[in-house]
């Protein structure tokens, strides 16, 4: 599928492209309006639209929030936005795109369609944006924040290698739990801890995170190895007839042909199919091997990650679950007198699920947020990353004594 964006104007990609060629990134000069344009919207969103619309949606909460809590609420805000709009975008290019559908393994990793290059420039965009921020407030969000933005910016510039294009909406949609993290950092914010639209956000942070991140994911990731493992061998594999040195070139090996345009009804489609191999001359000499194996070294460090959050999760909401101490158990009760945890055994197991699922859902934002926040996540962790544990157990203590 063609990029929807019109091209960007001449005089802007004759600026970029040698730039984008000297960095081996290609197809850069072609997205670069876009990467430009969501970059200063972020920047608009953080520093004029949040501070002025803030105060009007929640005129009891925002302005009463410190000057750290502020910046960390118009932070989240662009992250609201951010990771519900690209996910949006992701999810239509998977469903509508029928040239990426087409693409063979090895196409995948070389190949180029203008739509997975907007999910990478809308990506790329917003982690300039989040690069500037946290390098602006380094002692606030810590060096963990910085170095992520760092990776997550050279990760998603691959794609205008290009490399991987293909894969850009793929690896995005593993922030599909990113609004519900941000939707219950607010919901602490606006003291509706612990309330039922909390704990249903919770639900679907948990269901989202598992499916996305930990079986989408991981099953994604078995196949970018597999590919770029096909890639691989295209690459140490020449043609017998080359001699030592002349330089491989795999583009015949690598793009079937669609220029013909047979299959087409319409002139898109041609153009479509035919930009698929737009930048072979870029990636005629194969993938350098250092690149594969760092991405995949870095897929595997995220991918743990993943597997890392969800289990401190589970742990959090099997602390919940567990009987009472050895001690209490075998304390008998009076003769004659009931169990008052008995005659409220339903209400209590209602009451220790919905909690214990709050705890989970906080437990995900402290890790989470453990990593970005760098030193100061032990003082400052309710601030920075908006889980409040000492409100959630205050609430929880309130409504069992009700």
């Amino acid at each position: 599928m063609l990029d929807p964006i019109p091209p960007p104007p001449e005089w802007l990609r004759e600026a970029v492209e040698p730039w984008a060629l000297r960095f081996g990134l290609p197809a850069l000069a072609d997205h670069s309006h876009e990467v430009i344009t969501i970059f200063i919207a972020y920047l608009l969103i953080h520093y004029v639209l949040s501070p002025w619309l803030s105060p009007k949606l929640f005129p009891r909460h925002y302005p009463n929030l410190n000057k750290r809590t502020k910046l960390n609420w118009d932070v989240h805000v662009v992250s609201l936005v951010q990771s519900t709009f690209i996910n949006a975008i992701a999810l239509w290019v998977i469903f509508v795109d029928e040239e990426r559908k087409t693409l063979t393994p090895l196409e995948r990793v070389f190949g180029y369609t203008g739509s997975c290059a907007l999910i990478s420039s809308l990506a790329v965009g917003y982690f300039i944006y989040d690069l500037i921020v946290s390098t602006i407030y380094l002692r606030m969000f810590g060096i963990g924040m910085f170095f992520h933005a760092v990776c997550a910016l050279w990760v998603f510039s691959f794609g205008y290698g290009p490399f991987l294009n293909y894969y850009a909406p793929v690896f995005i949609l593993y922030e599909l739990s990113s609004p519900f993290l941000n939707i219950h950092w607010f919901l602490d914010k606006v003291n509706m801890t612990g309330s039922s639209l909390q704990w249903y956000n919770g639900m679907a942070l948990l269901i989202v995170f598992f499916c996305c991140r930990l079986i989408w994911g991981t099953w994604q990731s078995v196949i970018v190895y597999m590919d770029m493992f096909e890639a691989l061998k295209q690459t140490w594999s020449p043609s017998p007839s080359l001699t030592l040195f002349s330089p491989v070139d795999i583009t015949a090996q690598v793009f079937q042909p669609r220029s013909d345009g047979s299959l087409c009804i319409n002139e898109a489609c041609v153009k479509a199919n035919a930009q698929i191999s737009k930048y072979s001359k870029y990636t005629a000499g194969g993938v350098p091997t250092w690149l594969v194996f760092t991405y995949i070294t870095s897929n595997i460090i995220l991918n743990g990650l993943n597997y890392y959050w969800f289990s401190k999760m589970i742990e959090t909401v099997m602390k919940r679950f567990r009987g009472p101490s050895t001690s209490d158990s075998q304390r008998a009760p009076a003769k004659g007198s009931r169990n008052p945890k008995e005659e409220n055994k339903e209400n209590a197991v209602e009451d220790l699920a919905q909690q214990a699922l709050l705890d989970a859902a906080s437990k995900l934002g402290q890790e989470e947020g453990s990593l970005f926040l760098g030193d100061d996540v032990s003082n400052n962790l309710s601030a920075a990353s908006g889980v409040d544990p000492g409100h959630v157990e205050e609430l929880r203590k309130r409504k069992a004594q009700a």
